[in-house]
């Protein structure tokens, strides 16, 4: 517009002659509610002041226009940045993810082979008649291995889930005896009446001996664990030195020690929602409560 103000070698922009005042400012640009301009004074005469201008409507159009291309360039430049950055990540991650396929075969493969001989351990200690310490702690070792197989086996694949009616109380009576044992320093209370339901007995074994081995293992020097069903609702309890993040408690992997592979409560989590069972935990102090939400498996 100053340039032009020069030459007048320009057709987008108008002129007109405008007396000079006091309050006049040449060569910026000016603004009012019809037209953008600039004031330019004439060589020779202090009197007028030459006024080119540009109208405010084609100028909200022009900038309408730049607007809207700009926008589109926007979406263009980031669509490509997308494609880039997911064919430069696929590039980046593809060893990774064979690394992982053949880490799951590889556990695969382990599990397959491990099945035999845990089944046949624990076939023959069955059929043994000796009954004293030994033989004891090597059936508690052997089923300890066999959950742990189960666990890796229900983590890999998709199980086929069969319904069954059975009595809730004998699952958990059959894994607090198992626990207790190894775990007698603790103290152990059941409150559990008989009650049938329907679901597949395996599976909600797996999900009472992971929850009873996660609260016999972080639970405190003096602890307890309380095993309560009332109204549907089995509540399994036990002391402990606390959980940092209880919101995160049923992620794969997750863990906040050392110990354990970060999958047990995740397995928990998996299982009951195949059972369709609800699971929440709640966290009081040091009482960390696993509830059980059984209504949609009992039986009328």
């Amino acid at each position: 517009m100053k340039n032009y103000s020069l030459t007048f070698d320009n057709d987008r922009f108008d002129i007109d002659i405008t007396p000079r005042d006091e309050n006049s400012v040449v060569y910026e640009l000016l603004e009012n509610e019809e037209s953008l301009y600039i004031l330019a004074p004439f060589p020779d005469q202090q009197e007028d002041l030459l006024k080119v201008y540009y109208p405010i409507d084609s100028y909200r159009l022009l900038s309408k226009a730049l607007q809207t291309s700009m926008f589109w360039q926007f979406i263009f430049l980031s669509f490509i940045a997308v494609i880039i950055s997911i064919l430069f990540s696929t590039y980046i991650l593809k060893p990774l993810r064979e690394s992982i396929k053949l880490l799951e075969i590889f556990i695969k493969d382990i599990i397959h082979d491990l099945n035999t001989p845990i089944t046949s351990i624990l076939i023959n200690l069955k059929m043994m008649d000796a009954k004293n310490d030994e033989v004891e702690s090597i059936t508690k070792s052997a089923k300890t291995i066999a959950m742990l197989h189960y666990n890796l086996d229900t983590y890999l694949k998709e199980l086929q889930y069969k319904s069954e009616k059975f009595d809730i109380k004998e699952v958990i009576e059959e894994q607090v005896s198992f626990f207790a044992p190894m775990y007698d320093y603790l103290k152990w209370e059941t409150h559990i009446e008989n009650m049938i339901i329907k679901s597949d007995k395996n599976a909600l074994s797996r999900v009472v001996y992971n929850l009873l081995s996660n609260a016999s293992k972080y639970n405190t020097a003096q602890g307890k664990i309380y095993i309560s069903l009332q109204e549907n609702i089995l509540a399994i309890s036990n002391t402990s030195y606390g959980i940092k993040n209880p919101t995160r408690i049923f992620e794969r992997f997750y863990k906040e020690s050392d110990r354990g592979l970060g999958i047990g409560l995740h397995i928990v989590d998996k299982l009951c929602k195949e059972l369709d069972i609800s699971i929440e935990v709640k966290v009081e102090d040091t009482l960390i409560t696993f509830l059980l939400d059984l209504s949609k498996v009992t039986t009328k």
